[in-house]
């Protein structure tokens, strides 16, 4: 079930940015792909893609209404600050735009916490 004190709006809106921050951190494991020094970016690759699946499974956690949603969120959280950390690093514009879904994505979910 959806925590008790989230409404529908509040349910709708972290589903969103878990899906913002999904679609974004793959795009920027792609683009990191095709940068000049592939080696320098292995970590952003790494971050992005453990972030893209640990918003997949919260996302699919939060929108069945399992027990276990709230624990998987706090893993979300934990991985989406990592990853926004090690994006915002870098100038890309993918990364940028990354990290922006990813520190969305923190605030989506913190409000679903509480």
């Amino acid at each position: 079930m959806a925590h008790p004190t989230t409404s529908a709006t509040q349910n709708q809106q972290v589903l969103d940015a878990l899906a913002r921050c999904i679609a974004a951190c793959e795009l920027c494991a792609t683009a990191c792909l095709h940068e000049d020094n592939i080696q320098m970016m292995v970590p952003c690759i790494r971050l992005d893609r453990d972030c893209a699946d640990i918003c997949r499974l919260t996302h699919a956690f939060i929108a069945r209404g399992s027990d276990h949603a709230q624990h998987v969120l706090k893993e979300c959280l934990e991985i989406c600050r990592k990853c926004a950390d090690e994006c915002g690093q870098h100038k890309h514009d993918h990364c940028q735009q990354c990290a922006d879904a990813c520190r969305a994505c923190i605030e989506a979910c913190k409000s679903y916490q509480q």
